[in-house]
């Protein structure tokens, strides 16, 4: 049988995936194959099958599911496409919706090459990247938990009277309050409880992301990224975690862009209308950038726990680290003096950050390379 290139769409769910094969060619015939398991045997059987064919290149939407399909199918010797979901073009006017219409369509954009490829991380680094969202993950039931407790406090009008919350101060106030109704105790004494697991859940996650950024091959660039003000070693971790390598972008443009950092814009004709950031990308890096951004409000300075770790990094490091806070504790002042709503400046200063960012990635990559 003549060989030819054959496009492999999956529609991939958690127990099922839909194939569909599209020839080469732009009259090539699409067919849909069929619906198998969603297994590692099943797989494997039905790419030994489609290859007695020819060359085979798969794809399927990023989801839930993981990058297993991925691994598995590059390692049997196969082309596999990973696409962001959200870049996968889509008309108008279609109102019915099939796992197998998507798998056909799927096949059918990849022979066109119309499909936006994600960036796929080795087993190490996804498995950072998950230790990273669990940290994220507990912070939040944390601020839940929280949140509860003191809601709870507040309609039996207990309201902590001076300080803030969560310090020594605040946890001695919470030891001493009592309640007349034996149920109120017990609900009072299970939030706090809850407060306090929650709190030992992320302070542990933490620890363990220490112990694995310092064995990890991208250690070094989270801890050059820990001399741009704001940025500490879990902020500097959770970017990298999410965002990958920072050599893979050419240029800032395109980490900003990745970054959901660039303004939107909808432009016909003579008329330009551009609106906020797009928030495309990675949700966890551009939240980290955003923090940071905040600190630039003040002005230009290096603290004496930042000192600690500068004089630990290289001197071009150093350098872009000074620079970015000169230039953006500036910029921010002057933005806000020319009326720019706090958000917008933040956004905006976020924004130049990732090019500091992507400019250490660089010259780590230059120092890596080097030595």
């Amino acid at each position: 049988m003549k060989q030819i290139r054959s496009f492999v769409g999956m529609d991939v769910h958690k127990a099922t995936i839909s194939i569909s094969v599209a020839e080469d060619g732009r009259s090539g015939t699409v067919r849909f194959i069929g619906v198998i398991p969603n297994t590692p045997e099943a797989v494997q059987k039905m790419a030994k099958q489609l290859a007695r064919h020819g060359e085979l290149d798969f794809c399927y939407e990023a989801s839930g599911c993981g990058y297993g399909i991925h691994r598995q199918l590059t390692g049997l010797g196969h082309k596999c496409t990973v696409a962001a979901p959200s870049m996968i073009p889509r008309k108008p006017g279609e109102r019915i919706k099939t796992d197998r219409r998507d798998s056909e369509k799927l096949a059918i954009l990849h022979r066109h090459g119309d499909l936006t490829p994600v960036w796929v991380p080795d087993t190490t680094h996804e498995a950072l990247r998950d230790l990273v969202r669990a940290r994220v993950d507990a912070s939040m039931h944390l601020m839940r938990a929280r949140q509860q407790l003191l809601a709870f406090l507040l309609r039996h009008g207990r309201s902590y009277p001076t300080g803030k919350h969560w310090t020594q101060r605040h946890r001695s106030w919470l030891a001493g309050q009592t309640f007349k109704e034996h149920a109120h105790g017990i609900v009072f004494h299970d939030y706090l409880e809850t407060v306090w697991t929650a709190q030992q859940r992320r302070d542990a996650l933490i620890e363990k992301i220490s112990s694995m950024v310092a064995s990890w091959s991208l250690g070094p660039l989270v801890e050059a990224l820990r001399g741009l003000r704001g940025v500490d070693m879990i902020s500097a971790a959770t970017f990298i975690a999410s965002t990958g390598d920072l050599s893979r972008f050419e240029s800032p443009r395109l980490l900003m862009g990745y970054l959901g950092l660039v303004p939107s814009e909808h432009s016909s004709g003579g008329t330009i209308r551009r609106g906020g950031i797009t928030k495309t990308g990675n949700r966890e890096a551009r939240r980290m950038l955003i923090e940071a951004a905040w600190s630039y409000q003040y002005p230009a300075r290096i603290a004496k726990e930042k000192a600690e770790i500068l004089v630990r990094l290289p001197k071009k490091i150093r350098d872009i680290a000074w620079k970015a806070q000169t230039r953006l504790c500036s910029r921010y002042r002057s933005m806000v003096a020319r009326g720019k709503k706090p958000t917008v400046v933040v956004a905006a200063i976020a924004r130049e950050l990732a090019g500091f960012v992507w400019a250490i990635g660089q010259e780590m990559r230059l120092n890596m390379a080097t030595s």
